[in-house]
């Protein structure tokens, strides 16, 4: 359905996706860039679902986000999410500088978090799951690369669960980022920064919550007094799928310098870096990624249940 309400002619709300906002029902944001470039076809698209599907099963509607043929969608059907698995790195990657010029041109995007997060606000889904953040590279002091989610952490009313930023990134400078520009990064039930693959990380969180209710009511708060901007909530991955740091920080260093040697930079940079960490891993971390996201997925669904309850 086209959404006229917010004075958007841009956009499309899925039925699903607008019935359960306009019942006040939770409502989960899934990114797509995931789908599109996170991994392989099929597995991409049967990942995609199965998020979906834990979304179900915690009592949300989950609203996958993307570009198709030049309209911005919030809720995607099984054959939009199969389109963008199946063309993968065809599907032009959107962030917020890239989003009027793949709508004007008709094309398909993939969403990042900073484009997701601005579709979101647009139809007021304050929640939104996805694998890890992006942030202030490595080397960020010579080449100024810096996620433009960062940015929009600061200035969108979205709050984002993830695994804390991807561990291919600087994760000291990017928390420094996140402090100078007022956002709160929790810890769910840990003081120390998660490092996507790995629980940990030598970098703490500014605050521990320890419950969907307490982050939902942190939520409220925040945005009821005015500030406005995301939250971001760093939810570990489970014990059980967690890789030895050792082992993965030596593959991201390996990838790291494979991609300087290859002048390699830009949005290119990010599915460079993880293609080539999930081949130097013998697949081990594309396994740990899929079960971080199912694991925010849930925890997700969780906070925007007692989210909405609490603005009932």
């Amino acid at each position: 359905m086209k959404n006229h309400a917010i004075g958007n002619e841009y956009l499309d709300i899925s039925p699903e996706v607008a019935e359960a906002l306009a019942d006040n029902q939770p409502v989960v944001a899934l990114e797509s860039t995931i789908i599109a470039q996170g991994m392989p076809y099929p597995q991409n698209v049967e990942i995609a679902l199965q998020v979906e599907q834990k979304i179900r099963e915690n009592g949300a509607i989950p609203a996958t986000i993307a570009v198709i043929n030049g309209r911005m969608k919030a809720g995607l059907s099984h054959e939009e999410i199969e389109l963008l698995g199946r063309e993968g790195y065809k599907v032009t990657k959107v962030s917020r500088r890239d989003l009027p010029f793949v709508v004007a041109a008709g094309k398909n995007g993939a969403t990042t978090v900073a484009s997701t997060m601005i579709i979101a606000e647009m139809v007021g889904i304050k929640i939104f799951a996805t694998g890890g953040i992006g942030g202030v590279h490595r080397g960020a002091e010579h080449t100024f690369d810096i996620s433009a989610d960062l940015q929009e952490l600061a200035k969108t009313s979205v709050a984002v669960v993830c695994a804390g930023a991807k561990s291919i990134l600087d994760l000291g400078l990017t928390t420094e980022y996140l402090e100078t520009h007022g956002v709160p990064l929790i810890g769910y039930q840990t003081h120390s920064l998660p490092a996507f693959f790995c629980r940990t990380s030598p970098f703490s969180v500014n605050i521990r919550l320890d419950s969907p209710e307490q982050i939902a009511q942190a939520m409220v708060i925040k945005w009821d007094t005015g500030l406005q901007g995301g939250l971001v909530i760093a939810n570990p991955i489970p014990e059980q799928y967690a890789m030895p740091e050792a082992e993965i920080n030596a593959a991201i260093e390996q990838a790291v310098r494979e991609s300087i040697e290859q002048g390699v930079s830009g949005k290119e940079c990010t599915p460079f870096l993880l293609a080539r960490v999930v081949e130097l891993t013998g697949g081990d971390s594309l396994s740990a990624n899929i079960q971080l996201i199912l694991n925010n997925a849930e925890l997700a669904a969780k906070i925007a249940c007692c989210y909405w309850e609490n603005r009932r």
